[in-house]
């Protein structure tokens, strides 16, 4: 709207507050503004019609849809956010699952974790004590092995012994020499006797 266009509208609406004080004066007695026999009551009137029909139509066409276009916005923005909200409240509800199932998830793999590391535990020390075992085996296969060899070596040198003190005793009891095979065989049947 033009400034010329505003200064006529507030001239129309001042118009009739600024007219002459005679025209106010009335004949009779009463109200002058209900004295219809007066001429300018009729002219009032017809400018209360057009300052009406001015102030509707100002209203209708300017002042009117600005506020409807405010109220819309408004109601625009109070859906746009009751939308951002239900977005946001699915999201958060989202992000709670999303984080109960990976607390779940990672509960499970820690569950899992665990059992796998007792397991592993569990296996590998089985595996050491069959190590163990087998090597604690081995040793006792060497020194029963030891122990058998040395068990023939001093058997050997006890039959030698046993031999030698025999003809020396013989020797010297019956002042005979025994011959060595016949003293060999008979300390070898006393050993077998008692092995």
């Amino acid at each position: 709207m033009t400034r010329l266009m505003r200064a006529g509208l507030v001239a129309l609406m001042l118009a009739p507050a600024l007219a002459p004080a005679w025209a106010w004066a009335g004949e009779g007695e009463g109200m002058p503004q209900l004295n219809f026999a007066n001429s300018l009551t009729g002219s009032q009137v017809v400018w209360l019609a057009i300052i009406f029909a001015i102030f509707y139509v100002l209203l209708s066409r300017v002042a009117l849809p600005q506020v409807a276009q405010v109220l819309e916005q408004r109601s625009a923005t109070i859906a746009g956010d009751l939308e951002a909200a239900r977005g946001a409240k699915e999201q958060a509800d989202l992000a709670v699952q999303e984080l109960t199932l990976a607390t779940r998830k990672a509960h499970a793999d820690a569950q899992a974790a665990i059992a796998a590391a007792v397991a592993e535990a569990k296996a590998e020390a089985a595996r050491h004590a069959v190590q163990l075992n087998q090597t604690l085996e081995a040793q006792l296969a060497a020194a029963e092995q030891q122990i058998t060899a040395a068990r023939g070596t001093a058997m050997a040198a006890l039959r030698d012994v046993a031999t030698e003190t025999a003809s020396a005793m013989v020797q010297r009891l019956a002042s005979v020499a025994a011959p060595r095979e016949t003293v060999d065989l008979a300390v070898g049947a006393v050993l077998a006797g008692r092995g």
